[in-house]
């Protein structure tokens, strides 16, 4: 599947960035006005509009509350309104939640599961609106669904997850239901079973050249009206053994790219597919670079492609079609 078929319209043009006016692109992608602030585009066909940049809630995990307060402020100053976390990064939630409290009517928080079962994530669940300070969530998330027979199945089974997550979202306690996934088989079954408003998959120029892998994902996800979300659009290739870089960043599972430029090719290729936004490695300086990246023009060039497709030849893919 070739990207040019799910590429924008084209890109927005500068000269309303130099002339301080607002820009609005085919994909509902409004452009702040400040050139330092993110872009915006539209969450699915609601009239919820994000950042083209999330905030991994990753970030902050392991870190003093102060140094978490001033990352989350520093973001929200950049344009950062879409915020997604986990119970299983660690204490983000528990850093998190402080250091969103004051921004939080202005902030989409979303947030996920790992249970399968009813009984645990209804625990789960109360347990990360306490930690997060939050009545409500703009999003929940099954979290990181990989096998239909061991994710999928259970938590659409009668005990299983949905129905607590079906039930919370009548009572307003959940706006938008989302799944994250991490094999297309899987997202293809989950979006069988359920009207989901996002979900959130691998998409990354690596695992699509040399992995035939990502691409199809969103346009089913396309195809049924459901919001994209990009995670993984840094990731280079899977650890060479002895990196010695392993150490320096040790919040990512895989290689990210660290080399300016090809960083900067890399995510624009993500955000030149039909998503709303892409999450960055949990890294501090690899999400700071990604927000000055986009903060930038996001369109990918068809030399630059190539370049992309000619380096994803040299790479061990995180994720490919096969595995």
């Amino acid at each position: 599947m070739k990207r040019r078929d799910f590429l924008k319209a084209g890109a927005v043009a500068a000269s309303y960035l130099a002339a301080g006016r607002g820009a609005q692109g085919t994909e509902g992608e409004t452009m702040a006005t400040n050139q330092a602030r993110l872009p915006r585009r539209a969450y699915g066909a609601t009239n919820v509009q994000l950042s083209i940049i999330g905030f991994g809630g990753i970030l902050v995990a392991g870190v003093e509350q102060d140094h978490a307060n001033r990352v989350v402020a520093e973001s929200i100053e950049r344009g950062v309104d879409y915020f997604d976390v986990a119970p299983s990064y660690g204490d983000a939630e528990i850093k998190l939640g402080p250091a969103l409290e004051p921004y939080r009517k202005d902030a989409f928080l979303a947030c996920k599961t790992a249970f399968r079962d009813r009984a645990g994530g209804e625990k789960e669940f109360e347990q990360s609106l306490e930690r997060l300070r939050t009545g409500y969530f703009d999003l929940y998330q099954l979290h990181g669904i990989v096998s239909v027979e061991k994710d999928v199945d259970p938590a659409f089974a009668e005990d299983g997850v949905m129905a607590m997550i079906t039930e919370r979202k009548k009572a307003g306690q959940i706006r938008y239901v989302g799944f994250t996934a991490h094999t297309v088989e899987a997202a293809f079954a989950a979006m069988e079973r359920y009207d989901f408003d996002s979900m959130v998959f691998p998409v990354n120029f690596a695992c699509h050249f040399k992995g035939a892998f990502g691409l199809q994902a969103l346009a089913k996800a396309q195809e049924k009206g459901v919001a994209r979300m990009a995670i993984k659009a840094m990731a280079r290739q899977q650890w060479p053994a002895d990196d010695p870089n392993r150490a320096k960043y040790k919040k990512c599972w895989y290689e990210p790219t660290i080399d300016p430029e090809e960083a900067s090719m890399a995510l624009r290729w993500t955000l030149s597919q039909p998503i709303t936004a892409a999450i960055p490695p949990g890294e501090e300086s690899l999400f700071r670079l990604a927000l000055d990246i986009a903060s930038g023009p996001t369109e990918i060039t068809p030399h630059e492609e190539e370049k992309l497709e000619t380096l994803a030849r040299s790479l061990n893919p995180i994720f490919a079609l096969s595995t």
